[in-house]
C-alpha cells in the first residue's frame, strides 16, 4: 500500500528542528493541561459527585489517559508529524477519519482559548485585589483578547521562546500548588481550620476509584478526563523537538504521571481541609472555588493560590494554540486544508498563518458566545468533552490498526500498542456515550435552557462535527488530492528501532 504522502519543496522552509529539548516538551505538555485551573474548575463538582472519593475518581480518570498517551508515544515513533492524530489516523484508517480527527483537535483549541484567557485575566486581577474589575466583563474581555494576541505572537516567535516562557510559568504554578497542598493538609490534620469548613483526616480509602459508584462516579470520570486533557501538546511539537521520534512521546507519558500525582495530592488536600459539605455547597462556583479556598487556607498569602490559577490559565492559553495551529499546518501541507495555512515564517520557522488564524477564530468565538451569556461560554466548554473523547479514542484505535502486523511479535507489543490503546479507546467511547446522554438534558447545562429540545452543550458539540463534515465534503470537491491517500503500514525497521540507529530504543520489543 502507498505511503501517506511526502513533504513537497514548496512547503519549505521547514519548522525549526531541535528548537526544544525533553524538559521543554514536558513543561509544555503539563502547561497545556492547565493543572491549577483544571483542578479549580472540577474539584468542587467531583467532590459533590463522589464525596471523599474525589482523589480516587481522579486516579481512575488517569487510566484511559495513560493508555492513550502510550498510543501517542508509539505512533509518534513511526511518524513524527506535528499533525499527530490527523496524520496517524490518515495512515491507519484513511483520509476520511483522518480529516475529521484533525478537525476535532483544531476545534478544541478554538473553543477553549478564549475561556482560558478570560480566567487568566480574571485571576490576575484578583491576585492584585482588583475584584471589581475581574467581575466586569467589559474590562475583562478586552484584556483577554489582548492576552490572546500577545501569546499568539510569542508562539510565532518560535517553540524555543514559548518554552522559556512556559518554564517560568510552570515553576510558579507548581510551587504555588505544592504550598497550598502542604498548608491545607497540615491545617486539616492539626484541626487548625476556620469554622466555615469541616476538616477530615486523610485516608487511603479515598483512593478507591469505586468507593462512591453509581452515576456520581460517571460524572466524576467525565470531569477528570477534562482535567487531564492537553498533555499531547508536547507531541504536536515533535518536528521542533530534539529526538523527534522519541522525546515528545516520552514527555507526553511522563506529563500524565506528574499530573496524576499533582491532582491526587491537591484533591486530598482540598477534601481534607474543606470537607465534603463545604465543597458540595460551593460546587457551582467553578474555578472561583479556589479563590474562596485561597483565603481560608493561606490567609494573607491567599494571593499565592490566585496567582497559581492565573499563571496556569495564561500558560495554557498559549500552549493550547499550538496543537490547533500545528494540526492545521499538517493538514494544509497534505492538501486537506487551504495551502495558505501551511505557510512557515521564513525567519521564525513557525506556522504563522495557521497560528494567527486559530487565534482570530478563537477570539471571534469567545466574544460571540459571550454575547449570548457567560453560561453559554461554559456550555461550549462542556461540549469539549465530546471532541476530546472522540479524537483520543480515534488515536487509540489507529495505534492498534496501524501496528496490526506487529501485535503478536511479543506480549509487550500486544499490551502496549494493541490491547492498551484499545481499552483506553473503549473507556473513552463509553464516557462519550454517557456525555451525550447527560448533555441531552437541558437541566445539566450551565444555561439551564433547551436548544432544539436538548442541552446547549450537545447542540454545540454536534454542530461543530456537522460543520466539519460539511467543510470536509466541500474541500473534497475543491481539492481531492488528500483523498487519494490510502491507509498504510509502518516501516518494520522503524517499529523495531533499527532506523533510529539502535535496537529497540523505546523498549517496544519483548
Amino acid at each position: 500500500m502507498a505511503q501517506a504522502t511526502e513533504k513537497h519543496p514548496e512547503q519549505q522552509p521547514a519548522l525549526k528542528a531541535g528548537a526544544i529539548g525533553f524538559v521543554d516538551a514536558l513543561v509544555i505538555g503539563l502547561a497545556a493541561t492547565s493543572p491549577a485551573y483544571s483542578l479549580a474548575a472540577v474539584i468542587g463538582a467531583i467532590a459533590a459527585a463522589v464525596g471523599v472519593y474525589a482523589p480516587g475518581a481522579l486516579l481512575a480518570s488517569f487510566v484511559p489517559m495513560a493508555l492513550i498517551a502510550t498510543a501517542f508515544l508509539y505512533l509518534n515513533r513511526v511518524d513524527a508529524d506535528c499533525g499527530t492524530t490527523f496524520s496517524w489516523v490518515t495512515r491507519a484508517m484513511g483520509p476520511w477519519f483522518g480529516w475529521i480527527g484533525g478537525w476535532a483537535i483544531a476545534m478544541t483549541g478554538i473553543l477553549v482559548v478564549g475561556s482560558l484567557a478570560d480566567v487568566g485575566v480574571s485571576f490576575t486581577l484578583r491576585t492584585f485585589g482588583a475584584d471589581a474589575a475581574a467581575d466586569n466583563a467589559w474590562i475583562r474581555m478586552p484584556l483577554a483578547v489582548l492576552l490572546i494576541i500577545a501569546l499568539t505572537y510569542v508562539c510565532i516567535l518560535g517553540a524555543d521562546v514559548s518554552a522559556k516562557l512556559q518554564n517560568a510559568l510552570m515553576i510558579a504554578q507548581v510551587a504555588s500548588l505544592l504550598a497550598f497542598a502542604v498548608v491545607a493538609i497540615t491545617r486539616a490534620v492539626t484541626d487548625n481550620t476556620p469554622g466555615a469548613v469541616s476538616p477530615i483526616d486523610p485516608s487511603l480509602s479515598w483512593l478507591n476509584p469505586f468507593g462512591a459508584g453509581g452515576s456520581g462516579l460517571t460524572t466524576a470520570l467525565l470531569l477528570g478526563v477534562f482535567a487531564y486533557w492537553g498533555w499531547e501538546s508536547a507531541v504536536n511539537l515533535s518536528e521542533e523537538t530534539k529526538g523527534a521520534s522519541s522525546t515528545p512521546g516520552r514527555a507526553a507519558v511522563l506529563s500524565t504521571v506528574i499530573l496524576l500525582v499533582t491532582y491526587v495530592a491537591v484533591a486530598v488536600a482540598v477534601v481534607s481541609f474543606a470537607g465534603t459539605t463545604w465543597l458540595t455547597d460551593n460546587a457551582d462556583s467553578e474555578e472561583a472555588i479556589f479563590a474562596d479556598l485561597a483565603d481560608l487556607v493561606m490567609g494573607p498569602w491567599g494571593w499565592v493560590v490566585l496567582a497559581s490559577v492565573a499563571t496556569s490559565a495564561i500558560a495554557s492559553t498559549q500552549t493550547t494554540i499550538i496543537p490547533a495551529s500545528r494540526t492545521a499546518l499538517s493538514m494544509a501541507r497534505r492538501h486537506a486544508l487551504p495551502a495558505s495555512l501551511g505557510r512557515i515564517h521564513p525567519q521564525h520557522r513557525t506556522p504563522d498563518v495557521s497560528t494567527w488564524t486559530v487565534a482570530a477564530i478563537a477570539i471571534a468565538w469567545y466574544v460571540g458566545i459571550y454575547q449570548i451569556s457567560d453560561n453559554a461560554l461554559f456550555d461550549s466548554l462542556t461540549a469539549l468533552s465530546l471532541l476530546i473523547a472522540f479524537y483520543y479514542a480515534l488515536t487509540g484505535i489507529a495505534c492498534a490498526v496501524y501496528h496490526r502486523k506487529h501485535l503478536l511479535e511479543s506480549p509487550k507489543n500486544l499490551l502496549l500498542i494493541g490491547v492498551g490503546p484499545l481499552v483506553g479507546s473503549a473507556l473513552l467511547i463509553w464516557l462519550l456515550v454517557l456525555s451525550v446522554r447527560d448533555m441531552s438534558d437541558p437541566e445539566n447545562s450551565y444555561s439551564g435552557v433547551s436548544w432544539l429540545g436538548v442541552g446547549p452543550p450537545l447542540v454545540i458539540g454536534i454542530a461543530i462535527f456537522l460543520v466539519g463534515v460539511a467543510f470536509m465534503l466541500f474541500w473534497r470537491v475543491k481539492d481531492g488530492r488528500y483523498w487519494q491517500e490510502r491507509a498504510s503500514l509502518p516501516d518494520p525497521d522503524v517499529v523495531h528501532g533499527i532506523k533510529a540507529g539502535t535496537a529497540d530504543p523505546d523498549g517496544l520489543e519483548g
